[in-house]
């Protein structure tokens, strides 16, 4: 559940289908995942289970507490409006409680759905950048593509070979990242590098590749990321305070409910300030 869910806390009027609206959901974050007790969960919690914490209204019982309470990870997490499509459209609005029967297959679709919906989120963003016109008309066929998927049957999301899909998007992700880097005079290769607590205040990034970076902890106070390409790097704990993400390239609002910053840190205008800052 994101530091910027909708549980527990009054419906917003917006209706971005790749943004979380938890009050459309029947709580999948909070039943379909497994977790274990950790830094960023209080408890351990088998998959398909709900979390003790979840009301019989599909809210949290501790929203506004979830940091104090031991669930960090919640706070992180985001669906990219996953949840909401699984309740609303593949099961009808039936919900896992008044329908049990439902509850298995509802679960095992959540994961599948969640996934397309990052990847649709990234090839909007993709489509967004450009110098990726080259390529506008494979990311418009793969975005229409995975539209469809996620208006599928259960039956045939689940037999959906997702790795697949994401390995043919991730290779156009990649082709439109190179192409809109291609101008920036400082470029960077750091991709899947393990800079877990690295000092680099001020360091300028500009272009860096920084897919699949772990930047654990990392200082990165007063950085230059313009363009730089965010997808999956690890910024739990980061520090961000006065960096310049204005322009970051797939950078996604859980990465930044996951690192710290401040006022003075830029973010792109698609993503909001989270709420621990």
């Amino acid at each position: 559940m994101s530091e910027n869910s909708d549980r527990g806390a009054p419906a917003r009027e917006t209706d971005h289908p790749l943004r979380a609206h938890c009050e459309r959901c029947f709580a999948l974050c909070c039943v379909a995942p497994a977790f274990s007790a950790s830094a960023d969960f209080a408890i351990n919690k088998p998959a398909g289970q709900a979390c003790p914490n979840l009301r019989d209204d599909f809210r949290c019982g501790i929203h506004a507490r979830l940091r104090e309470r031991g669930f960090a990870g919640c706070t992180v997490y985001d669906c990219f409006g996953a949840g909401q499509q699984v309740s609303q459209v593949t099961f009808g609005g039936l919900d896992w409680r008044q329908a049990p029967h439902t509850a298995q297959q509802m679960f095992e679709v959540f994961p599948i759905m969640r996934d397309l919906h990052e990847l649709a989120w990234y090839l909007t963003e993709a489509l967004a950048l450009q110098p990726a016109d080259p390529l506008r008309d494979d990311l418009a066929h793969a975005l229409a593509r995975t539209g469809r998927l996620t208006h599928g049957r259960a039956a045939a999301l689940l037999a959906l070979d997702a790795p697949a899909h994401r390995l043919q998007v991730n290779v156009l992700l990649q082709r439109t990242s190179q192409a809109a880097r291609v101008g920036v005079r400082h470029t960077k290769d750091h991709r899947g590098a393990d800079l877990i607590g690295a000092r680099l205040p001020g360091a300028d990034l500009r272009g860096a590749n920084l897919r699949g970076t772990y930047l654990i902890g990392a200082d990165l106070t007063g950085a230059d990321l313009r363009m730089a390409d965010l997808t999956g790097a690890d910024l739990r704990g980061a520090d961000l305070a006065g960096a310049d993400l204005s322009e970051a390239i797939f950078l996604v609002q859980s990465q930044l409910n996951a690192a710290r910053g401040d006022r003075e840190t830029k973010l792109p205008p698609s993503l909001t300030r989270p709420t621990h800052w």
